[in-house]
């Protein structure tokens, strides 16, 4: 009798360690194909810390979304876009952000070369350790049920709402929930139905479709559920309350950034830069300004100078684009000037009496014609005329790329400063048409005593770094503002 009860236990056994090797094998097989064939597995090529260095570039990954990376007001923004920010400066590296349209290519680009870190925050999965190295966690999140209340249910009791709601995974079956494919939403999702017994219909969208914009597609009623992380998930609950994301479908999942799986010395340095800013109250403060800050992001969804929505830089786009047409640079630049100047406020005055939205010095408006600088329309056109004036001034440099940084630091410290760094780089042997990696750096120098006295220099001191950093800054902004904001409006594309 007990021979035959230790059969029976280990039949049962037997058939209980089947079932659970057969389950293991079937999600191994959902892990390994869960993310596109196409996307590249391996790195393409050998670019660790070392060579970040020597490039002395960050080069950065990231999406365009409403929390880790977008323009607002003419400023760059984004829970990953400030850390980030931080992260390059203390590398002492130049920050360069690169805008990919959905999560594969987030992949590929970093195992091709195009980036060296994904700022961007992903869920870690098995499948996707398959591809990249994962930093340390930046936080821990769940994922959450997105779906819409009853029309009415401001005039509802509680529970009778709560009737019209899925408020167990399990009722999901038969369910149809949209999500991105290669998503970890959807990888979620073919686990939960291993877990509640049942098939979800598990309806997929274009990856370059954000989890916002996806949330708002329930809000509008096209679609019923989707699956979210809950700080993503609450956020945009505050802005679009008939949302109801109480539903949870995961455990705790780590959201961290990733980089090639052939830099270790990178991963280690950004995993060290993580753990120390835990430990600082920045980093709280930058989380809650983007994941907590109920009445900030609410603004700024309304907000017609969100990049994100009517693709507009300032309430002076109109007059900016007249005056860029006139000087013939992108007006995109020309705002990313303004914004360095002024920051859009027509108020605006500094320590030596310029104003303005171009800081135009009163005396160098009234020999252009111009008397109130304080009107915006005046003080562009102003500022566009003296910007043309210091152009010409550099026929002698052909490349019309330094020729208008050569413009912006005659603009910003005079033009004679600048001819004084352009004598000292041709006593030195360098390039004096050249603006990068040549006359800034000699622009640099003369705040030292040891350049300003030189035979070369008229001028004499100047706060070399001001115009260092002012063409550098207004040229990366530009940089921002051309990858998010159109060329031309939707009434005038071409």
């Amino acid at each position: 009798m007990a021979h035959h009860y230790a059969s029976k236990t280990y039949l049962y056994s037997f058939f209980v360690l089947l079932f659970l090797i057969l389950a293991g094998c079937k999600n191994e097989a959902t892990l390994g194909t869960s993310l596109n064939e196409s996307i590249l597995s391996e790195p393409q090529i050998e670019h660790d810390l070392e060579e970040i260095k020597a490039d002395g570039k960050l080069s950065v990954i990231t999406i365009y979304n409403s929390t880790g990376y977008f323009i607002y007001r003419g400023k760059p923004m984004g829970f990953e876009y400030e850390l980030v920010e931080r992260l390059a400066k203390s590398l002492d590296l130049e920050l360069e952000i690169k805008v990919a349209k959905d999560i594969d290519q987030l992949f590929n680009m970093l195992n091709r070369g195009e980036g060296d870190l994904i700022a961007y925050g992903l869920s870690i999965t098995e499948a996707r350790k398959k591809v990249i190295a994962f930093t340390n966690p930046l936080y821990l999140t769940h994922q959450v049920l997105v779906q819409r209340k009853p029309s009415n249910w401001r005039k509802l009791p509680g529970y009778k709402v709560k009737q019209q709601l899925i408020e167990d995974p399990v009722d999901l079956i038969g369910k149809k929930v949209h999500v991105r494919k290669n998503s970890s939403y959807y990888e979620r999702l073919h686990n939960l139905e291993e877990e509640i017994g049942g098939d979800i219909n598990i309806i997929t969208l274009p990856g370059e479709k954000t989890t916002d914009e996806i949330i708002k597609m329930v809000v509008d009623d096209s679609i019923d559920f989707t699956i979210s992380d809950d700080n993503v998930a609450s956020i945009n609950q505050t802005y679009y309350p008939i949302l109801d994301i109480e539903t949870q479908v995961s455990f705790s999942q780590r959201i961290a950034w990733g980089v090639r799986s052939n830099s270790p010395n990178l991963l280690k340095k950004v995993n060290d830069w993580v753990e120390r800013s835990k430990k600082q109250d920045f980093y709280y403060v930058i989380y809650d300004k983007y994941f907590k800050n109920k009445k900030s992001y609410s603004r700024r969804i309304k907000s017609e100078f969100y990049s994100k929505n009517d693709g507009k830089i300032s309430e002076y786009d109109s007059i900016i684009k007249t005056n860029a047409e006139r000087i013939g640079w992108d007006w995109r630049l020309l705002s990313s000037l303004v914004y360095q100047e002024s920051r859009f406020k027509p108020t605006e005055k500094s320590w030596a009496g310029a104003g303005g939205l171009m800081q135009v010095m009163p005396a160098t408006a009234k020999d252009l014609g111009i008397d109130d600088i304080h009107n915006p329309s005046e003080n562009l056109k102003a500022g566009v005329l003296y910007l043309e004036q210091m152009r010409d001034k550099f026929n002698k440099v052909t490349d019309s790329v330094q020729k208008i940084k050569f413009t912006m630091a005659a603009y910003n410290s005079g033009l004679g400063h600048v001819r004084d760094a352009q004598r000292l780089t041709k006593a030195a042997g360098e390039n004096h048409l050249v603006w990068d990696d040549h006359v800034e750096d000699f622009m640099l120098k003369l705040s030292s005593r040891e350049f300003y006295t030189k035979p070369q220099v008229k001028y004499g001191f100047v706060r070399g770094r001001e115009p260092f950093l002012y063409v550098k800054e207004t040229f990366l902004r530009y940089d921002h503002y051309r990858g998010l904001i159109p060329l031309h409006s939707p009434e005038t594309s071409l």
